[in-house]
């Protein structure tokens, strides 16, 4: 109930942007309806808190966030348990091992472990990964997926599904 815009725009044009992509947003509102909570997060909000609320919740909402944000050292890498994702050197390894990768697991992996704990769905995937702006055969997610669980062994646990929508990658 933004002037002149929604929240749920505003929230779809920043996730959208290169600049503001990784900027976290938790939505605070009155629309407590259950496709509002689902519209906001999969529109990219990484919290949704509906009014009445008491600021102590938002303040342990707003660390709880801030606790998911991504886990990169000042050398360039993402750190996700046993998986080191050397932003650099572009290399993955598990438990000390290389990890050869094409370049679409690689941007997999590194969407996935960065929004740890967030659910992405298919089509969210297609667009960031792969740069597919429509919604095509989203099978193609699945498939890949597969792979990078088989390519990074145990270790590929992490990678949840969630059925009938999408992936996350567990939060360590």
């Amino acid at each position: 109930m933004l002037p002149g815009i929604s929240g749920l725009e505003l929230c779809k044009i920043l996730k959208s942007e290169a600049r503001t992509r990784d900027i976290p947003i938790l939505m605070l509102t009155a629309k407590a309806e259950e496709i509002d909570r689902i519209l906001g997060l999969e529109f990219g909000a990484d919290d949704y808190v509906t009014k009445p609320f008491s600021p102590r919740e938002v303040i342990l909402r707003i660390q709880a966030i801030l606790r998911r944000g991504v886990g990169s050292s000042e050398d360039g890498e993402i750190v996700a348990g046993s998986i080191v994702i050397d932003l650099a050197r572009h290399r993955v390894s598990v438990e000390g091992k290389p990890v050869h990768l094409t370049s679409i697991e690689y941007k997999l992996l590194h969407t996935l472990v960065a929004k740890r704990g967030r659910v992405q769905a298919r089509d969210r995937l297609l667009n960031e990964v792969w740069g597919y702006e429509s919604v095509i055969d989203t099978r193609t997610v699945d498939t890949h997926v597969r792979r990078l669980r088989a390519k990074l062994g145990k270790s590929g646990d992490g990678i949840e599904t969630v059925r009938s929508f999408g992936y996350r990658f567990r939060e360590q």
